[in-house]
């Protein structure tokens, strides 16, 4: 099949003819991958006789498929320029992503929030776009609602919570970014992300 037409099926239209052609430029293997918890997208440079190598989740709403593609080919360019030798969201990165992003900005491709969303975080020196609240919970807000699954911080204080692998934890204080939840089985303490998707069990 051809591979504007695979890509379409995931991203907005607009911007899978862009992306197909960087596929080709960059001798890239681009993998549509199973939904992973700990990620969205992967980077993996050249290793052992392999090219590049990209691998986007599967399961994201377009607008979030397309920054996450993007945010792995700004990776791949600057490998490119610099191999192991800049930080991985360090300024090189940062300017070839906002670069890279700059084309399907022009296209309108995004609506307004996300637009503004990614400019903020790319004004940050500080900020990675793995760890920007405000763009995660921006994507988010043009994902397929799932009834059954909330984030942490939707929680009350003190409610049982579930993660997919089937463990319950109660939700506990938030100390700095992440909230204090403890395992009701072992009584061991983890610290969770405000946007981690998790399961309430409601009385």
């Amino acid at each position: 099949m051809d591979k504007t037409k695979v890509l379409e099926k995931y991203l907005p239209p607009d911007a899978a003819p862009l992306i197909s052609r960087w596929i080709d430029y960059f001798k890239c293997e681009f993998k549509i991958s199973r939904s992973r918890n700990s990620k969205f997208g992967d980077y993996r440079p050249p290793f052992q006789g392999k090219g590049h190598r990209i691998s986007v989740n599967h399961n994201l709403n377009p607008y979030a498929f397309l920054v996450t593609t993007v945010h792995e080919f700004a990776h791949l360019h600057t490998w490119n320029q610099h191999q192991h030798k800049v930080r991985p969201h360090g300024n090189e990165w940062k300017l070839n992503f906002k670069a890279m992003m700059q084309p399907f900005f022009e296209k309108n491709v995004f609506p307004p929030d996300i637009t503004h969303a990614i400019t903020a975080y790319l004004n940050n020196p500080g900020a990675s776009s793995c760890s920007d609240l405000n763009l995660y919970r921006t994507l988010r807000a043009y994902d397929v609602v799932k009834e059954s699954v909330t984030t942490v911080e939707k929680l009350p204080l003190n409610v049982l919570f579930k993660l997919k692998d089937g463990r319950v934890f109660r939700k506990g204080e938030q100390l700095r970014k992440r909230f204090r939840c403890t395992e009701v089985s072992t009584k061991r303490i983890y610290l969770f992300s405000p946007v981690a998707e998790v399961e309430w069990i409601k009385d």
